[in-house]
């Protein structure tokens, strides 16, 4: 599998304490070592105290290289990759527990793109995944929380999910008793030139609309763009902001090269 002729993959990748004392946060993009144009793009965010919620993320991130080195695009089932990816991530947390001051938890958000253009989603807990086309959503996952709960009961509004006083309180997330509410998500169609993939940590995406993350992806380049989203999401939250992680990865076209003009060579007519 390569993917689609006259395309091109851009990334980039951020990630900041904000105004914490410590980072529980982590993000990674991966690039197949054998497969070319593969490549799976994942943010832990951490929780357990000061070494609890960071041994949490950096086992996500041990699992995701580990599974995804072994991963073979061409024959593997994509969804049973991200599915095994949580489990495995969730049991190992688990056993971090011993020696940690506060029970380590973990959320997960993490996209997959095949050499094909196939795009492949896994998340738990309250950290996302946002695809777009353009500046247009095509998908966002759903958080594990308490909140979203009472948005899909139609009791209050996205808006108001963002300031309900229990927004932070998750009904799953990787390392509990429970197992994971891993939730797998194939995009229907390949990306195609101006689609974009977006996986942050709450830290990040609770200060913007999808809309405002849409017109920034779209209107920047995926550096810009990442360093924009923390510096505002920093400066929204008014010196009471969350650690910050985002990892976006965007298709764009190739633009064809100028042809050179070739001028033949004079020939000067028989005498």
């Amino acid at each position: 599998m390569t993917i689609p002729a006259g395309f091109r993959l851009q990334a980039s990748t951020g990630i900041h304490k904000g105004d914490r004392d410590y980072q529980q946060d982590q993000v990674a993009l991966l690039q197949h070592s054998r497969e070319a144009g593969c490549v799976l793009g994942i943010v832990a965010d951490g929780m357990g105290g000061r070494s609890g919620g960071r041994k949490a993320s950096d086992q996500v991130m041990l699992t995701a290289k580990q599974l995804f080195e072994r991963f073979a695009p061409e024959h593997d089932d994509p969804g049973r990759f991200l599915h095994q990816l949580a489990n495995e991530s969730h049991m190992v947390i688990k056993l971090t527990a011993i020696s940690a001051e506060e029970e380590p938890h973990s959320t997960v958000a993490a996209y997959l793109l095949l050499p094909s253009g196939e795009a492949h989603i896994l998340h738990a807990g309250d950290s996302r995944v946002y695809v777009f086309r353009g500046e247009n959503v095509l998908h966002r996952t759903r958080d594990h929380s308490y909140v979203q709960m009472l948005v899909d009961r139609g009791e209050i509004t996205e808006e108001q999910a963002n300031v309900h006083p229990k927004s932070n309180v998750l009904v799953g997330c990787l390392g509990t008793e429970d197992d994971p509410p891993a939730t797998v998500h194939a995009m229907p169609g390949n990306l195609r030139a101006g689609d974009s993939l977006l996986a942050c940590s709450d830290g990040v995406w609770h200060y913007f609309t999808p809309a405002e993350i849409g017109a920034i992806v779209a209107a920047l380049t995926p550096r810009e763009a990442t360093e924009f989203l923390i510096s505002k999401a920093r400066q929204r939250a008014r010196g009471g902001g969350d650690n910050l992680s985002v990892v976006l990865l965007r298709l764009e076209q190739l633009q064809p090269e100028p042809k050179k003009l070739v001028i033949p060579p004079i020939i000067k007519p028989l005498r």
